[in-house]
């Protein structure tokens, strides 16, 4: 796909490239993966925006399968990391070797980890230390690894998807809120209905597997992001984005009645941020070119609810962080909404 990039207004047929590219993946990821749409809209609509993704539900959901579909839907370089209690830093990075020259001469030499890949797959995140997950902060902000003094940037586009067991806790290690803040979107796997279920029976167990075949290309990515960037968000509906925000700090004179009983920290500026990224995509795909208060409402969500850090009373009263984002969502609203 190629979209100009020359600063004109989106013409219908840019539009439509997008959507079709934009849908052709969705489709093919859909070809392994049994409904959870929303979470494989979601995932795409997160990786043309350029952010990473945390995907958390119970074993044998998909979680994996659906990262490893989307590295074969899009043609990146694909790589997984599975986490576990002994695994180290530079199991990650990378790490300098000693290499014998054909001089005799001992050097070291950089072996790159994992990480230097362009879709990177963290399984299980939370079964390593957080000396190991911390591994991948500057890789995952910054696009680049610091290992002995050296800086080596990675290829974009980068994307880190990680994934992460909410019940079985024995051996975790919960994720640190910097860490956490750098996912652009959390989004919480279902269990799959009766009939979801049958459907996964009838691909899994027969004779033939779907095949995902490669409909785009990381270019296309990067160039979907760059034209998604463009779309115009009106300053009543960016005020509405701040307004949000402002409504989970419990300081904040407009801050929710629950924010207040039950939130110790309210989203970082981050949160703002990955709402209007993510919205600006969700419009492009409704074939729009402004963002809308619908558009806002459906990155509101997965934007904020890991970034909201609750206090005891919300975990005696077991107060979910989406209850609270719900409450908040029906009660602020902005003229003409």
């Amino acid at each position: 796909m190629k979209l100009a990039m020359d600063g004109s207004e989106a013409t219908e047929q840019q539009a439509r490239d997008f959507r079709d590219q934009a849908a052709a993946v969705i489709d093919e990821v859909g070809k392994l993966i049994v409904g959870q749409r929303d979470v494989v809209r979601d995932t795409v609509v997160c990786l043309i925006a350029g952010g990473n993704v945390l995907i958390e539900g119970v074993p044998g959901l998909g979680k994996t399968e659906l990262v490893r579909a989307l590295g074969r839907a899009i043609d990146l370089r694909f790589s997984r990391i599975q986490f576990t209690p002994d695994l180290m830093p530079a199991d990650i990075t990378g790490t300098n070797v000693v290499v014998d020259g054909a001089d005799g001469q001992r050097t070291f030499r950089f072996e790159p980890g994992p990480v230097f890949a362009n879709l990177v797959l963290a399984d299980e995140i939370n079964r390593a230390t957080p000396k190991t997950q911390a591994a991948l902060l500057e890789a995952m902000q910054e696009r680049q690894v610091s290992v002995a003094r050296e800086v080596y940037l990675l290829d974009p586009p980068f994307f880190v998807m990680a994934t992460q067991n909410p019940i079985e806790m024995e051996g975790t290690y919960p994720l640190p809120e910097a860490q956490v803040d750098r996912f652009m979107f959390k989004l919480v796997v279902d269990y799959p209905t009766a009939g979801e279920l049958t459907e996964i029976l009838d691909r899994t167990t027969g004779a033939a597997q779907p095949e995902v075949a490669r409909v785009a290309t990381g270019d296309d990515l990067l160039a979907m992001g760059a034209f998604a960037r463009r779309v115009a968000i009106a300053p009543h509906v960016g005020s509405y984005v701040v307004d949000l925000v402002k409504s989970t700090h419990p300081e904040d004179p407009t801050a929710h009645e629950l924010t207040r009983q039950y939130v110790r920290y309210g989203c970082s500026p981050r949160a703002a941020q990955a709402m209007v990224l993510a919205a600006k995509v969700y419009a492009m795909l409704d074939g729009r070119y402004n963002v809308g208060f619908d558009d806002i409402r459906a990155a509101a969500r997965p934007a904020m609810r890991h970034r909201l850090l609750l206090n005891f009373e919300a975990e005696a009263d077991a107060v979910r962080t989406d209850q609270i984002l719900d409450a908040i969502l029906m009660s602020t609203r902005r003229a003409g909404d």
